[in-house]
């Protein structure tokens, strides 16, 4: 296994949990978005039955393109998790491998 380096696992948290944090609060303002685009949609056919309101807001390609960019956020907010998980991992695996190594160096001892 290559050596892990503790600091720049913690580097890696360091620049990216801002990064994270701002993909995760995009995905949710489009994610509540959402609703109020629908609605607005829906309204644009109010000459219509309710149900059919509906079916004309999500063919809309407004709609269509706003769920792309949802799409696409929770894609950047996962990634940057993922970098996050696999840097603690790091951290946690450094700091299991440097407890062994000090009770191997005791039981040599």
């Amino acid at each position: 296994m290559a050596d892990i380096d503790p600091r720049g696992a913690l580097d890696t948290l360091w620049r990216v949990a801002p990064l994270y944090a701002q993909a995760k609060a995009e995905r949710v303002y489009l994610e509540e978005y959402r609703k109020t685009l629908k609605a607005t949609i829906m309204r644009e056919h109010g000459a219509l039955p309710a149900v059919a309101q509906e079916r004309e807001a999500y063919a809309d390609q407004r709609y269509v393109t706003h769920l792309e960019g949802l799409r696409a956020a929770t894609e950047q907010e996962e990634t940057l998790r993922w970098r996050l998980v696999a840097a603690q991992a790091a951290i946690d695996v450094w700091r299991s491998t440097e407890a062994s190594n000090r009770a191997i160096d005791r039981g040599a001892a």
